[in-house]
């Protein structure tokens, strides 16, 4: 499994290293002002109904549906449910997108109030997202390719293909000269990124005898316990998306830059998720869903376990940087061009607050798996919803007094109360238990942290004064210095309380 999950997690940082080059470009071209706040917008609205539509729900209803009927009536039958179920999903994402093209004026007055008392702002979002909203549905059939080559044991592809957004939004920046607007330019590249990954996967699922054509479509009972899944899953990811489009209605009411400010740290927020909480929950839920219809419900509760270790040995790290550090990391990552070392700080500390939400967004694709591998897609729902309603109010509650910091605060509040709902919930159905080995594994990994985060900040304040006086690079060389210095702190906190022959065991599964 392990092995596996190096495959996702490698493509997916290697991804989101190139995303950190793409937003650079981004931050230097477009800065934190009134046209990055547009072009913000019209990235996040297809995002928001993609996570709803095709990566929340739809994978948690598909893959272990999908997986089960392969491994229960064979391939033909597998590829006759995936032939529907993708006739049915072209179908009504092609819907959406006639609807959201021709309604996009008022949807932008619901979905970016504040743009109002700015018409040219509004005008500019509106078109701006108009070119991005077809990327939903080429990456909403991205994401059905993707799951049906991941219970084919295929992973590459699929992690790999966000590559192509960053890519082809870079070049398309490069090009801007071309374009109405640089905004123009970062959306054209959006949209373009939609179609090379849409034939990226269609081409290795072509090549493997598994690309989707359409078919009749057919309510069998295969179909139907898919969409008896696919209506909790959608419910549960319709709230996640709620508490997102929360925080872009409040932001555009907050002063310019608190958008800007929002998807910056969110970048860095989403790096661990997508390289660790993302890619262990992806091999995760097919592998559980074939271990409990092969009846091995003690592997999959071992699997999980491992998968709960694993992520807290690559996450902590960021927890601890994020926290001491955010401002060094903001500064040295995006600190030039029209990216002021103010919008730094106001990005840095919104990064602090959203680390403090790092280890249960983290964590919760393994803490769903083993509901969403028995087809249970209900009960992760309500503690989901519990935590978004707590997170929403929140957000209002906070917003005053700490602007999009309290946007991050709220979300970290809401993504603890979920995780913790889910995990007890588990151990009440008994398919997850707490014993004493892995409560012992938590607390080091927490001792660790605290080693680390000590080690940061002792190593940034004393390095000050000697980094200021240097003529350039000062933010740069800062975070080189504290990268050392935080693996050695780390890597010997590790050593000292598990000791090696655990950390090998762990590694390798």
């Amino acid at each position: 499994m392990l092995k596996r999950i190096f495959t996702v997690g490698g493509f997916t940082l290697l991804s989101r290293l190139t995303g950190f080059a793409r937003d650079i470009i981004l931050a230097a071209i477009l800065g934190a002002g009134p046209m990055a706040d547009a072009f913000f917008v019209a990235l996040r609205l297809p995002n928001h109904f993609r996570a709803i539509f095709a990566e929340g729900a739809f994978n948690a209803a598909f893959v272990p549906a999908y997986a089960h009927v392969h491994g229960e009536k064979g391939e033909a039958s597998a590829k006759l449910f995936a032939d529907r179920i993708f006739t049915l999903l072209f179908v009504s994402q092609l819907v959406l997108l006639a609807v959201a093209l021709a309604f996009m004026p008022q949807m932008m007055s619901i979905l970016a109030p504040g743009f109002t008392d700015d018409p040219a702002q509004r005008a500019l979002a509106i078109e701006l997202t108009r070119i991005t909203f077809p990327y939903l549905l080429l990456i909403t059939l991205v994401t059905l390719y993707g799951g049906i080559l991941n219970v084919m044991q295929r992973f590459a592809s699929a992690a790999a293909a966000s590559i192509f957004l960053n890519i082809s939004m870079m070049a398309t920046l490069a090009l801007a000269a071309l374009f109405p607007s640089a905004g123009h330019a970062a959306a054209w590249g959006v949209l373009i990124s939609g179609v090379l990954q849409y034939f990226l996967l269609a081409g290795d699922l072509s090549l493997h005898g598994g690309l989707p054509r359409f078919a009749r479509p057919k309510l069998d009972e295969d179909v139907r316990g898919f969409f008896r899944a696919l209506g909790p899953a959608t419910v549960g990811s319709m709230g996640t998306q709620i508490a997102m489009f929360a925080d872009t209605i409040i932001a555009t009411f907050l002063p310019v830059g608190a958008l800007s400010a929002l998807y910056y740290a969110d970048r860095l927020y989403q790096l661990p998720i997508g390289v660790i909480g993302i890619a262990i929950g992806t091999v995760l839920l097919p592998e559980m869903s074939r271990q409990l219809t092969a009846g091995d419900d003690a592997g999959a509760r071992a699997s999980q376990r491992r998968a709960f270790e694993f992520a807290l040995l690559f996450s902590v790290p960021f927890v601890a940087a994020f926290l001491t550090v955010p401002d060094v990391i903001m500064r040295a990552l995006f600190a030039r061009g029209a990216f002021s070392s103010a919008d730094a700080l106001a990005a840095g500390a919104t990064l602090a607050a959203y680390a403090a939400a790092l280890v249960p967004a983290v964590m919760i694709r393994s803490a769903v798996a083993p509901f969403y591998a028995r087809k249970d897609t209900a009960t992760p729902v309500k503690a989901a919803l519990i935590g978004i309603g707590v997170n929403v109010v929140l957000k209002f509650l906070l917003m005053g007094p700490l602007a999009q910091v309290g946007l991050a605060l709220a979300t970290a509040a809401g993504t603890w109360i979920n995780l913790l709902l889910v995990l007890g919930f588990s151990v009440r159905a008994g398919y997850f238990a707490f014993d004493r080995e892995l409560v012992r594994a938590v607390v080091k990994f927490a001792v660790t942290g605290l080693v680390l985060a000590a080690g940061l900040w002792l190593a940034a304040w004393f390095s000050a004064p000697y980094l200021a006086q240097l003529p350039a690079l000062r933010s740069e060389a800062a975070l080189g210095l504290l990268i050392g210095v935080g693996a050695v702190s780390y890597g010997a906190a590790l050593l000292v309380l598990f000791g090696p022959r655990a950390i090998k065991r762990l590694l390798r599964g």
